[in-house]
């Protein structure tokens, strides 16, 4: 088993898919937070949808996928880039053992921003939270705001978090498009179970699915757990925050910590770092506006 997303196409049918199995990204990302069971299960499938998502999409950049509420769940934040880099986190509160998405995070919204980078204009989209679960959420969300017939299964195990995309694409002019393939594509997926979802590979649930279907399958591309935080990140938002606040921090506590929230990478300077910090980017400031 490995980190892939397999594209597949209908040939002579509107019809397109995405499946992605993450096991070493899901698991670097328990490793660094103790998740409820719940909340492993949002956030799992949450990472499952975002790259199905990101894989869609005709150009570069980063998808930022979003869940706030005021039940139990407060936050679920996915990144996942073009390349396939993702990290995740979550915050909660007291989380029951189990219950559906609206137990789970009460009253809440569903932001997905993209941002294509070097300067491009982003865009983000912001939904009222509905549906049992986060594949519903989507299905609701993409059809509100792309106007694409998407269908999603996610399922999220201790080992892997996998799902299932297949979009429905404008049907061709042509008499030889096969229109009733997007129900036939639709009913054998929603056949899948969540267990079957989570343990088979690609090949095998392709086999299984639309074995009497002519697909094209396209070479897997490979994900992987990667934190975009660092120093020097860091030493730009305590620079942000200013002086007089950061000095104060040193003063009460000794030194400044901050912990990256996705991969709980621990950054500390104390005060000689910081006043190298604030001389250097001062320095840098002023010859920039020389």
């Amino acid at each position: 088993m490995s980190d892939t997303i397999q594209r597949f196409m209908f040939e002579h049918a509107p019809v397109r898919g995405e499946i992605v199995q993450l096991d070493a990204t899901w698991r670097a990302v328990l490793e660094r937070h103790d998740y409820p069971p719940a909340v492993r299960g949002l956030l799992g499938d949450m990472m499952a949808a975002a790259a199905l998502l990101i894989a869609t999409l005709k150009f570069g950049g980063r998808l930022i996928m979003q869940i706030q509420g005021n039940g139990p769940v407060q936050l679920l934040v996915v990144e996942c880039t073009s390349d396939h880099h993702m990290r995740a986190t979550a915050k909660w509160a007291a989380v029951p053992a189990s219950g559906d998405l609206a137990a789970l995070v009460g009253d809440g919204k569903f932001a997905i921003t993209l941002d294509a980078g070097q300067g491009a204009p982003g865009y983000q989209s912001v939904v009222e939270l509905e549906g049992a679960n986060v594949a519903a959420a989507l299905e609701q969300y993409m059809l509100r705001s792309e106007q694409i017939d998407t269908r999603l299964w996610l399922a999220t195990l201790d080992e892997r978090a996998a799902g299932l995309l297949l979009q429905k694409l404008p049907a061709a002019d042509d008499g030889d498009v096969d229109v009733d393939a997007w129900q036939r594509a639709t009913l054998f997926a929603a056949s899948l179970t969540p267990h079957e979802l989570a343990t088979h590979d690609a090949p095998e649930l392709l086999r299984r699915l639309f074995s009497a279907e002519d697909i094209r399958v396209f070479t897997p591309r490979s994900v992987q757990f990667q934190c975009t935080c660092s120093r020097e990140r860091v030493s730009s938002m305590l620079y942000m925050l200013g002086r007089i606040e950061v000095d104060g921090i040193i003063a009460e506590r000794g030194e400044v910590e901050v912990s990256c929230e996705f991969c709980n990478q621990r950054y500390v300077f104390d005060s000689l770092e910081v006043v190298a910090l604030f001389a250097a980017r001062d320095e840098a400031a002023e010859t920039t506006r020389h």
